[in-house]
């Protein structure tokens, strides 16, 4: 019994030990900080910049378990605010679950940052995090490209990521509400709020997001209906047959979809008579000659797929 409290208690420590900033101690490390100093927690407030805009309740509460066990591991890092008072840099979270435990002070590192410096020290905590959400990551972005000037090539150097991947959580930052509260729901509609951004009209956009979150609505299918709804695929009459047939398989639904896009592209390129002047006749005759043999190819999957 001895041996599982101590355990335990170790797991408690390691949690409050991977809750520190390695970026943020070094940068201390370098300006020799003051010392740590026990400060009434009534007299701290939290940053009103902080980017972070959801809390885990649960882990806060595992925090404050910990805290009340064995107190406050790493300081948190304050900024004088006047009469007394201070402002959080760094450390929220820990603030918060020492309120939880019932604490009256918290080890506190006191440092005369200004607003820039203050900023990007948050920021670059909160992106450490590793329960830190898509949307709480798309809103750090933005404020580093906004208010602390960072290119979107400079801010994907500075922290490892693809050019790619910055963008798009910038375009969620400043994406409607409706797919933002989707996000922060559901993480893994993610891909299927990038897909949503294509969608102006507000109307459609909800009740696609609605299937998303209700049906589950796969994210080929989602692409297809976005795709009908921008005039890329022909939306069909009400008698008519699918241009999707229902399909289970991820695979093949991704497989159809890309040949249904890919047929629709030939006739747009073709024209509405097949008659168009911006295609080369020997490229004409070379496609048609490349569509036959794959018409042959089709004729034989049919076969080879209603084969019992």
């Amino acid at each position: 019994m001895l041996k599982k409290s101590f355990r335990e208690a170790g797991v408690r420590i390691f949690q409050q030990e991977t809750d520190t900033e390695p970026g943020i101690i070094s940068l201390l490390a370098a300006r020799t900080p003051t010392a740590v100093r026990d400060i009434a927690l009534d007299h701290i407030a939290p940053n009103p910049s902080q980017p972070r805009m959801t809390w885990n309740e649960e882990t806060l509460k595992e925090l404050a378990a910990s805290i009340r066990e064995h107190g406050v591991l790493q300081p948190i890092l304050i900024r004088p605010a006047g009469n007394d008072r201070y402002e959080i840099i760094a450390g929220e979270r820990r603030w918060r679950a020492s309120k939880i435990a019932g604490k009256e002070t918290v080890p506190s590192i006191i440092e005369r940052f200004d607003d820039s410096t203050a900023l990007e020290i948050a920021l670059i905590e909160n992106l450490q995090r590793e329960d830190l959400s898509p949307l709480d990551e798309a809103v750090i972005y933005k404020k580093m490209t906004d208010e602390l000037g960072y290119s979107i090539r400079g801010l994907a150097d500075k922290l490892g990521k693809d050019k790619g991947y910055v963008e798009n959580r910038l375009r969620l930052a400043t994406a409607p509400d409706d797919i933002k509260q989707m996000v922060s729901q559901r993480h893994d509609t993610l891909a299927a709020a990038y897909e949503l951004l294509k969608i102006d009209d507000r109307k459609k956009r909800r009740i696609l997001v609605k299937r998303i979150v209700e049906e589950k609505l796969p994210l080929a299918r989602l692409r297809d209906r976005i795709a009908q709804l921008s005039g890329q695929l022909p939306t069909r009459a009400a008698n008519a047959p699918s241009i999707l047939p229902p399909l289970k398989d991820d695979a093949l639904i991704a497989a159809t979809r890309k040949l249904n896009q890919a047929l629709a592209d030939l006739s747009r390129a073709l024209g509405a008579d097949g008659s168009s002047s911006t295609i080369p006749e020997t490229d004409r005759e070379n496609l048609a000659k490349f569509l036959s043999i794959k018409r042959t190819h089709l004729d034989n999957l049919v076969v080879r797929l209603r084969r019992r």
